[in-house]
């Protein structure tokens, strides 16, 4: 039966314990970091080919949509910020097509970072936020109510949504509840697709690319525009006031 951290602790005590870390402990440490390493190592190059792989997007026609996906899975599991991204989807898929796709390809990419986070990356993020204290009292909270606090780290951005994705893999949350949570995602992807299109839409009318629009329309997308900013800052504000109230207690 394994040890329970008090035993473990008397043991060591002791001296009559078994060393803290087996070899497959350390081998699991060191696959993790090595993973974490590269994946940050090529993250930059990742970031930069961005312009050209929303390009490559655009011109694949029917599978663009599926590609897209897969891309910004990959982004998100490797670290890359996915703004940009989710922009480009507004421009080039339109709101509601890009907000489906940026919210499924993100929700898979957290998933997988989530589970990495639970086998061979564990000890590297371990190690990552061991003194981080904003992460124990979340960490404290998500013990006692779960999904709860799960959508509030979604709907506010107190961590950044690619470290936020592994550093819930350490946490007790249920799976289901975790891939739940991902629905808070929504109001913030809606607001940088919702302007991507809008700027999505200025470039092509400027380039010439596409007819030139009226007032009226104009008007509605920026009415549109503002009133998605309003309702996302509105949101997260509440959100974040609720999970300090949570984590402070």
């Amino acid at each position: 039966m394994p040890l329970s951290e008090p035993e473990l602790s008397a043991r060591q005590a002791s001296g009559d314990a078994s060393p803290a870390r087996p070899p497959a402990s350390w081998l699991r440490l060191a696959v993790g970091v090595v993973m974490v390493l590269l994946l940050v190592t090529f993250r930059r190059e990742l970031a930069a080919s961005v312009p050209r792989f929303t390009e490559w997007v655009d011109g694949m026609g029917v599978w663009g949509p599926v590609v897209f996906m897969l891309g910004y899975a990959i982004a998100t599991v490797a670290f890359v910020p996915g703004s940009l991204l989710t922009l480009a989807a507004g421009a080039i898929f339109g709101i509601a097509q890009g907000l489906l796709l940026v919210f499924v390809g993100a929700s898979v990419g957290a998933t997988a970072a989530f589970f990495l986070a639970r086998t061979v990356a564990r000890s590297a993020i371990e190690q990552k936020l061991e003194n981080n204290s904003r992460f124990a009292a979340v960490d404290r909270a998500v013990e006692r109510e779960g999904l709860k606090i799960v959508m509030l780290l979604r709907l506010s951005p107190v961590f950044p949504f690619n470290m936020l994705n592994y550093a819930l893999g350490l946490t007790r949350v249920r799976p289901r509840d975790y891939m739940i949570a991902c629905l808070g995602m929504l109001p913030g992807t809606m607001l940088y697709v919702y302007t991507g299109k809008v700027v999505g839409d200025v470039a092509a009318v400027a380039g010439g690319a596409a007819p030139e629009r009226g007032l009226g329309y104009w008007a509605i997308a920026v009415v549109g525009l503002v009133a998605t900013v309003v309702v996302t800052t509105v949101v997260t504000r509440t959100a974040r006031q609720a999970l300090r109230q949570v984590t402070d207690g």
